[in-house]
């Protein structure tokens, strides 16, 4: 069966929920601490995809999934997204988080992003791996800014270029405007 990448929609929520819920309760790279409800996860999907890509990887059912945020709200800001990807534990090392990746990254691109960036809970080795051998580059660490589980967590912060754009550039364009 082949993997197919599309564009996520609000009917997607129960598997990206499944998929996402694990992670929250039982690790911390998620720094949630209660598992959001399918109906939370529907209002995310939904609110995203106004302005940004959220895609899904499918292969009898959904697998993975990555999406893009927005990183600051002030206007200097927005050539800049915050990225993640989450792959079903039964999928992950396979090449889903990469593919999907790939994927969201060509979508911001097309947009007019200029930056995307990636804030990793540390120890996190696979998670590092993934995104330096996409072409981030690590940026800092911010020290024991997240508690969660009993212990005090890390987050390391990388970063991807994904375009040069010319100055000034032009808005970036909402993901209807962009297909």
């Amino acid at each position: 069966m082949h993997d197919v990448i599309r564009l996520a929609i609000v009917d997607d929520a129960p598997q990206i929920h499944a998929i996402y819920a694990p992670i929250v309760a039982e690790t911390a790279v998620s720094f949630e601490l209660e598992p959001p409800s399918v109906e939370e996860m529907s209002q995310r999907i939904e609110t995203t995809l106004f302005t940004l890509p959220w895609i899904v990887c499918e292969q009898g059912g959904i697998i993975g999934y990555a999406y893009a945020g927005v990183f600051r709200s002030r206007p200097a800001y927005q050539w800049t997204v915050e990225v993640s990807v989450y792959v079903h534990a039964d999928h992950r090392g396979k090449g889903v988080a990469r593919a999907l990746y790939i994927s969201l990254f060509e979508c911001l691109r097309v947009q007019g992003y200029r930056t995307a960036l990636a804030g990793i809970a540390l120890p996190n080795s696979a998670s590092v791996a993934l995104h330096e051998g996409l072409g981030f580059r690590s940026v800092g660490v911010f020290h024991h800014v997240g508690y969660k589980l009993g212990a005090w967590h890390d987050v390391g912060w990388w970063e991807l270029l994904l375009q040069r754009l010319p100055d000034p550039p032009p808005r970036p364009r909402s993901c209807s405007a962009a297909a």
